[in-house]
């Protein structure tokens, strides 16, 4: 009924949680941590500008929602988590670039800080 997903394209867990859970009853719904822009290889994170950021961070998701045999067609919410609402704008640039047809519910939030010092956090909810 619940499966952990970890995969080695994405940055592997900072703290005590994991890049996604699945339920696999009835028809499998996968909750994704937030991730942020952390380079699956080197470990580093990418902060050129705020669009590589985002870009970086929806790879990451991709990744994560790929490995547990999902699409990001079957993203159904996202949560998007900025800390400045200025930067709203050019992470909608990015973000419709990954979701441009049946865009999933999302909600959008600034926060005072994120881990690692990264600009934005994106956590998604998939089902089949």
């Amino acid at each position: 009924m619940r499966k952990v997903i970890s995969t080695l394209n994405a940055p592997k867990a900072i703290g005590p949680y994991s890049q996604a859970v699945l339920v696999t009853q009835p028809q499998g719904i996968l909750f994704v941590s937030g991730q942020i822009p952390l380079h699956p290889e080197t470990g580093e994170m990418v902060q050129e500008t705020l669009e590589a950021e985002v870009e970086r961070v929806l790879l990451n998701v991709k990744a994560v929602v790929e490995e547990a045999g999902f699409t990001l067609a079957d993203v159904i919410k996202s949560t998007v988590y900025l800390t400045d609402m200025n930067d709203f704008a050019a992470m909608n640039g990015v973000y419709a670039r990954f979701f441009a047809t049946e865009c999933p519910a999302r909600a959008a939030f600034a926060v005072k800080g994120l881990p690692k010092g990264a600009h934005v956090e994106i956590e998604v909810v998939c089902a089949r």
